[in-house]
């Protein structure tokens, strides 16, 4: 296993530019999170597509994808699906599973894609990780783009509300053997995540920040990027989204 990566030593802690593009590239990442509830995601999923009510073969992409796990599911239930994220460990991880309709590639969300997609799937929060506020607008603009003309694009994330009102500043987290310490804290509009742990005689620390964006905010984004917002649920299971009570903040347009 290799050495700590320097922008992950303690006295950098507070270097949040890119945070994603080194934390999400270690096995650290994928230790840490391998308890999701991935039947859960499986179930959105179903719901999902049976909600947009997509054709047999209909071409998805799974933006941010990480290692595919999501990509693998919504190939089994009959669709072309290309997952993209910037991660290249990832995508070399998730390419072992490629085969005529499943696909893979390295790409940066704010590039819009040649080619055409009846949908685009944002899952899991996966969104708002840039340090510019502009970027977040021209990744919503790069969706758009590559969504064909009766596409529909999904971005699933937080309840910015619901997460700050629920937030556990402080635990820990034993993984493998690992223990994750985590700190979690509201600053400046981001939601940070500080992640602190030791390995094989190496400390590590990482740090995730997404910004803090809520329905408003998303809206006047896509007023702005020329989105139509066509519906919004609260929950896997699509249910309405309260402001307040939701777990997420699920958005369909195009």
């Amino acid at each position: 296993m290799s050495e700590a990566p320097n922008s992950s030593t303690p006295n950098q802690e507070r270097n949040t530019e890119n945070w994603f593009s080194s934390w999400f590239d270690t096995p650290y990442y994928h230790i840490l999170y391998k308890d999701r509830n991935y039947r859960e995601a499986q179930i959105f999923m179903d719901n999902l597509t049976h909600y947009l009510n997509l054709p047999e073969k209909a071409k998805v992409l799974d933006l941010a994808c990480g290692k595919g796990r999501h990509s693998i599911y919504l190939n089994q239930l009959g669709f072309d699906v290309l997952g993209a994220d910037l991660s290249e460990n990832s995508i070399a991880e998730a390419s072992k599973n490629s085969n005529e309709t499943l696909h893979f590639k390295v790409h940066d969300m704010r590039e819009p894609f040649e080619e055409k997609f009846d949908a685009i799937f944002n899952l899991f929060t996966s969104f708002g990780y840039f340090e510019s506020d502009d970027d977040n607008l021209t990744t919503l603009k790069a969706i758009k783009e590559s969504l064909s003309e009766y596409g529909f694009a999904v971005i699933d994330f937080m309840n910015v509300a619901q997460v700050i009102e629920t937030l556990v500043p402080e635990e820990v987290k034993t993984v493998d053997g690992i223990d994750f310490k985590i700190k979690r804290y509201v600053e400046d509009g981001h939601i940070f995540k500080e992640i602190d742990f030791e390995d094989q005689g190496h400390k590590y620390h990482f740090t995730e920040k997404v910004k803090a964006l809520t329905l408003k905010d998303f809206e006047e984004l896509m007023a702005e990027a020329g989105i139509f917002l066509l519906d919004i649920f609260g929950d896997y299971k699509l249910k309405k989204f309260h402001k307040t009570e939701s777990e997420r903040l699920i958005m369909i347009f195009k």
